[in-house]
C-alpha cells in the first residue's frame, strides 16, 4: 500500500493554511474579505495561471495574511518584523537538534 501525496508541498505551507483558516474561524475576518484581499495580492505579485501551491503561492499568502491582520490591528507590521527577526536569531544561535526557542 502506497502513501498518498502530500496535500502541502512544506510543512509552513499547511501551517500558515491552518493558522488562516483559525483565524477566520475565530473572526479575525470573514471568507469574501480573504478571497478579495488575497486576490489583489496575487494581482500585486503578477501570479496567475498555474499555482501549484508551491512557495510563491504560500508567499502572497501569508503577504494577504499579515496586511489582513495589521488592517485588524492585530499585528502591526513592525511588530511581525521584530518577532520574524527574533525567530530567526533564535534559529541561527540553538545548536543542531536542540529545539528553537524565543528567549
Amino acid at each position: 500500500m502506497s502513501c498518498p501525496d502530500p496535500v502541502f508541498e512544506a510543512p509552513w505551507h499547511a501551517q500558515l493554511f491552518a493558522l488562516t483558516v483559525h483565524l477566520h474561524a475565530q473572526g479575525t475576518f470573514d471568507w469574501p474579505a480573504w478571497t478579495e484581499a488575497f486576490g489583489a495580492t496575487l494581482a500585486e505579485h503578477r501570479l496567475s495561471g498555474d499555482l501549484n501551491g508551491g512557495d510563491d503561492y504560500f508567499t502572497a499568502w501569508l503577504a494577504t495574511l499579515e496586511r489582513l491582520l495589521d488592517a485588524n490591528n492585530m499585528a502591526p507590521p513592525a511588530a511581525v518584523e521584530a518577532t520574524r527577526d527574533a525567530w530567526k536569531q533564535a534559529y541561527l544561535s540553538t545548536p543542531h537538534g536542540d529545539p528553537v526557542r524565543l528567549s
